[in-house]
């Protein structure tokens, strides 16, 4: 049952009155669970309209999917609007503002959260910069080398994780899809049950392991489940994110940091001629991350109540 305490003011104030307060309108969460699901299944479906015999890597599938998903990606504004339509929620925040495009703390949303993530991937990087051949000197040197940043640009793997993936992933999956969550069952409950819709989106990697041949069923299955879990943990890090700051860039940034960094090769860490000092830093970010979760996050340095927080009545520790 949908909890009166989640619904906005003028939501509530277009509901039945009774002798026990405010009923909320028949069917919201079911309106709201379709709608994601119809928008996370027009994502994926996006991707297998074009026909190729040719692995997701090769550079003319990328191309062909980053038009399909620019496209769903520029219409899934559409899906909140229209939800906003037929639920009648009328948030005073505008529709994107709801989607984290606003101006307001857009500094912080900026620097803060990558700077956190950054922290929690202490132990990798400290673990990428003993190994890596280059200077501290010579790495600021590639940095602002233009002919870097063209070669990269040029790399459609590189276009496809680094770019294009995170900002349409992030806008479908976390813009659009939590401020028709948050009404519905509470910015608590939406941060568990958004990252579910992005961690099943992500299973269609099978059909092209399987297609392709790229190992045994059981392997494939199981690397399927690994990178469900994977997802979903890290989909959830990114609603908290988006709900607290109330800003996409935030997340999108984050999102780019860890496709590039990947998972920790925590095996790597455990055979490193410094393992004490590797596995060190791994522990030391883990434990400041969860220390500097809710302090970096803080809604007062974005606006407060940020966006997604104002779609719900009773703001509770995640607003807050």
């Amino acid at each position: 049952m949908i909890e009166d305490d989640y619904l906005t003011p003028s939501l509530m104030s277009n509901q039945r009155h009774s002798d026990d307060g405010f009923v909320p309108p028949d069917g919201l969460c079911w309106v709201s669970v379709l709608s994601c699901l119809l928008l996370a299944c027009s994502y994926v479906g996006s991707l297998y309209v074009w026909r190729s015999d040719l692995p997701r890597d090769h550079p003319a599938v990328i191309k062909r999917r980053f038009t399909s998903v620019l496209i769903v990606s520029t219409l899934s504004p559409v899906f909140v609007w229209a939800w906003k339509e037929f639920t009648g929620v009328r948030p005073e925040p505008s529709l994107l503002e709801l989607m984290g495009i606003r101006l307001e703390g857009l500094v912080p949303a900026i620097i803060l959260p990558l700077l956190l993530t950054m922290v929690l991937f202490l132990g990798p990087l400290i673990q990428l910069a003993m190994d890596c051949p280059w200077g501290f000197i010579d790495g600021i040197r590639v940095i602002v080398d233009p002919r870097f940043w063209a070669l990269c640009l040029s790399d459609m793997r590189w276009l496809r994780n680094q770019v294009v993936a995170p900002l349409t992933e992030e806008l479908v999956f976390r813009a659009c899809m939590l401020p028709m969550l948050v009404p519905c069952a509470g910015p608590g409950t939406a941060i568990l049950t958004c990252p579910l819709f992005f961690g099943v989106a992500h299973f269609h990697h099978v059909i092209e392991l399987l297609r392709f041949r790229q190992g045994t069923v059981s392997v494939i299955f199981l690397s399927a489940v690994f990178q469900f879990s994977y997802t979903a943990v890290f989909g959830a890090y990114c609603a908290l994110i988006f709900i607290r700051t109330g800003h996409l860039v935030g997340p999108v940034l984050c999102h780019s940091f860890c496709n590039y960094m990947g998972f920790p090769a925590v095996s790597a860490a455990l055979d490193h001629p410094h393992r004490l000092t590797v596995l060190s830093s791994y522990l030391l970010g883990v434990l400041l991350f969860f220390l500097l979760l809710f302090p970096i996050t803080d809604p007062l340095y974005y606006g407060s109540p940020t966006p997604p927080c104002s779609l719900a009545t009773t703001l509770g520790s995640i607003c807050s």
